[in-house]
């Protein structure tokens, strides 16, 4: 299944969106657009998908995502989730505005968009206060508000960079067959899931499933497979106390302890227990 294509409304009275989406409308199936996305989170948290990028999030974060990056943002369990999401296109200043030499910072944090941008450090709480009044703003000043947060990213580079997949056009076939698999594992990484399985899938034999998959996405396919397991695990570990490590081990798909341990400190360089942890205390 590719991605959806997903159409922007625009008014009369606007050149880009910022609006509120809450759920029920929060939820959105993997799909891409040309507009760029500025989003923060201001209820809810949950796991990310970004190209090739299996993450978290929480109130607070801020992701600037390219033109045509595919994603989705999977809210945990029945909890209230929010955001408000600025779209723009690349163009919508004018098709002179980013051949300006004054540009120049700017041009270059779109590139960098393509990957997909996780915000951080002071900038993430600047942006905060800027992308709230930004949804708010009439006239002119959404324009020189939005300009602020581009600016803001394109000078203090405070932010990491997400996914390693290449942003192909739409309609290319290699596009295609690389979203039915995440669409595929999204929606069935709680069980087990066979390589003979999604490489029929792919309409491919397995030797040939594990090149194209280590070609398209730089990583091998389990190793995809484990990160959004292990995105999964995180969040049961951090909403519901009394699950144990043991639960949330094969509650996110993995059938051993000591492999689910392994992997867990792989992706996150530390102990399911000392993550839980850690988490508790930064709620205190």
């Amino acid at each position: 299944m590719k991605p959806l294509i997903e159409q922007l409304p625009l008014s009369d009275n606007t050149s880009f969106v910022a609006r509120i989406h809450r759920t029920p409308n929060f939820e959105v199936n993997w799909h891409q657009h040309i507009e760029y996305e500025l989003i923060l989170f201001t209820e809810g948290a949950g796991l990310s998908f970004i190209g090739n990028y299996v993450g978290e999030f929480e109130v607070g974060d801020v992701f600037f995502l390219g033109a045509n990056v595919p994603h989705t943002f999977k809210k945990s369990g029945d909890v209230i989730t929010s955001a408000i999401v600025v779209h723009f296109r690349e163009e919508f200043w004018g098709n002179e505005f980013l051949n300006l030499p004054e540009s120049k910072e700017i041009r270059h944090l779109l590139k960098n968009a393509l990957h997909g941008l996780k915000i951080k450090g002071k900038s993430k709480q600047l942006l905060n206060a800027l992308i709230t009044s930004l949804e708010k703003e009439k006239g002119f000043r959404r324009i020189i508000t939005l300009c602020e947060c581009l600016d803001l990213l394109a000078k203090q580079e405070e932010f990491d960079t997400l996914s390693t997949q290449e942003v192909k056009e739409v309609n290319n076939k290699n596009r295609e067959r690389i979203d039915r698999i995440f669409h595929f594992t999204m929606e069935n990484f709680r069980e087990s899931i066979q390589l003979s399985t999604i490489a029929r899938l792919a309409d491919l034999s397995i030797p040939a499933f594990c090149n194209y998959f280590k070609k398209s996405t730089r990583k091998r396919y389990i190793d995809f497979l484990n990160e959004v397991r292990i995105g999964y695990a995180c969040k049961l570990l951090t909403n519901d106390t009394s699950i144990t490590i043991e639960g949330a081990c094969y509650e996110s798909g993995f059938s051993t302890i000591a492999n689910f341990n392994k992997q867990f400190l792989k992706v996150k360089a530390m102990t399911p227990s000392k993550y839980r942890k850690v988490f508790s205390l930064r709620q205190l």
